[in-house]
């Protein structure tokens, strides 16, 4: 309990104003949110800390709070490195999960899901915070990580139809995207996860009902989504270098590794991003996506380079989806109905220098959650 109180103080005192209150009428502070780095037994969480810290622009107003579990000792080693530039706070129980015996082999999960839960208890609970991103130790952040989601955080505050920011695009890889758009954001009803920023209020919606395991799966179920979306960016602001873990490197090597890690700063607090607002967006992307002619995947194939303009993919079926999907190098899988990166069931991506969309007919009614 000391250690917590000490922590506690230590965390305040980062956060901490440092100059008077402006006077009435004066631009309001910048809000504080911190960092929450969930870590275990991974002493590479260095990498993952040295960038976070090298690129956030004031340490009051984004305080690092790591978050361990598992005990390992060379990795507390390594975040006590760090002094006083981080919180050190520790998973209190390191006990096994009692596990249905179907599920031993994923006790690992059952761990992870009780950390997040003791850590956002903490972030939001013991030092009050009303927002906070959320990182795990194997991500590497980009040089506009911060900017992106100082900026993001009035929308999700004004627009009740979203519930996170995600620093990730799940089909980021390089041949993807169009990393010369950088300033690129989207809305999606996927969760994306791998640094993400949540508020006050969604915890205290998440955490009664918090799941024993899987819980990043269990966020993607309609009951929690509750029809609500996500701002993910067109080229990611997080790679992920942990191909070993929990999930045994699952996706590692096929997409995750290929991510491109945007390394061009965007002034994203300067910019109208309005536009991500439900209404106004929808009208505007989809009027983009179904304005966009209707092709067929040979001849896209076929008249890639040939012109620059957008174009529609249409898919009628999951298993048409996942095979356009796949013959398009993107991650074929779904959770409770809904394509990875998705908005209204449709998937942005860039082929071969051309914007193409892979899109529902315009008919769409909403996600199947037999689609899994």
């Amino acid at each position: 309990l000391r250690r917590q109180r000490d922590l506690l103080l230590q965390i305040q005192r980062l956060s901490r104003p440092r100059t008077p209150k402006p006077p009435r009428g004066a631009e309001p502070e910048a809000p504080v949110i911190p960092v929450l780095v969930l870590a275990c037994d991974r002493s590479s969480v260095r990498r993952c800390l040295d960038k976070i810290l090298r690129y956030r622009p004031s340490a009051r107003r984004f305080p690092v709070i790591v978050s361990q579990d598992c005990g390992h000792a060379e990795t507390a080693r390594v975040i006590a490195s760090y002094g006083a530039a981080v919180a050190h706070i520790r998973q209190p129980d390191l006990s096994d999960v009692a596990v249905p015996p179907e599920h031993r082999k994923f006790q690992g999960y059952y761990k992870i899901s009780r950390h997040y839960r003791w850590a956002l208890g903490q972030v939001f609970r013991t030092f009050r915070y009303r927002a906070a991103i959320v990182v795990e130790d194997d991500l590497e952040v980009a040089p506009d990580f911060f900017e992106y989601f100082q900026a993001v955080l009035p929308l999700l505050r004004a627009d009740p139809s979203l519930w996170c920011a995600s620093a990730w695009n799940d089909n980021g890889k390089e041949a993807l995207v169009d990393a010369g758009r950088a300033e690129l954001l989207y809305r999606t009803d996927f969760f994306p996860g791998l640094g993400w920023l949540l508020l006050a209020e969604l915890w205290d919606e998440l955490e009664p009902k918090w799941p024993p395991a899987f819980w990043d799966d269990w966020m993607r179920q309609p009951e929690q989504r509750r029809g609500r979306s996500c701002v993910r960016p067109e080229v990611s602001r997080t790679v992920t270098f942990g191909r070993k873990g929990v999930s045994h490197g699952q996706f590692f090597d096929q997409y995750l590794k290929f991510i491109k890690l945007n390394d061009r700063f965007v002034p994203f607090t300067q910019l109208d991003l309005s536009y991500l607002k439900k209404d106004e967006y929808e009208r505007f992307f989809l009027r983009q996506v179904y304005a966009a002619p209707e092709v067929g995947l040979e001849q896209l194939q076929r008249d890639a380079g040939e012109d620059s303009g957008a174009v529609r993919i249409q898919y009628r079926g999951r298993d048409s989806f996942k095979a356009l999907a796949k013959a398009l190098g993107l991650m074929d899988d779904l959770k409770s109905g809904v394509p990875r990166a998705g908005y209204r069931g449709v998937v942005s991506l860039v082929c071969r220098g051309r914007r193409v969309f892979l899109a529902p007919p315009a008919d769409w009614t909403g996600y199947d959650p037999s689609w899994s």
